[in-house]
């Protein structure tokens, strides 16, 4: 994993902002990233989807049915680098 989200605050609109451990923050549109079916379908649910929490084990954001994301992803779409370039640099620091 690249980078854990340690903060996370549900918006209007399936809109969540997200802060990682480097200090990268910005505005994630669920709407435009995951369609709300399968596990992902109690989200349509503005109430249920305000519920989303941190597990700091994992680095990510999830809510109470089992729903998560995979920060990396979140970070890339955040940062707008690509998941290919942020691996490279992950292991060049190594």
């Amino acid at each position: 994993m690249l980078k854990d989200i340690i903060e996370v605050k549900p918006l209007d609109n399936y809109q969540l902002y997200l802060k990682f451990e480097d200090h990268q923050a910005g505005i994630i549109d669920l709407e435009k990233i995951i369609e709300f079916v399968g596990i992902f379908q109690p989200l349509k649910d503005l109430d249920f989807f305000k519920t989303v929490k941190i597990n700091p084990d994992w680095g990510t954001i999830y809510w109470e049915n089992g729903a998560d994301l995979d920060p990396d992803v979140l970070y890339s779409i955040i940062t707008g680098q690509s998941l290919n370039s942020l691996e490279r640099n992950d292991l060049q620091a190594i």
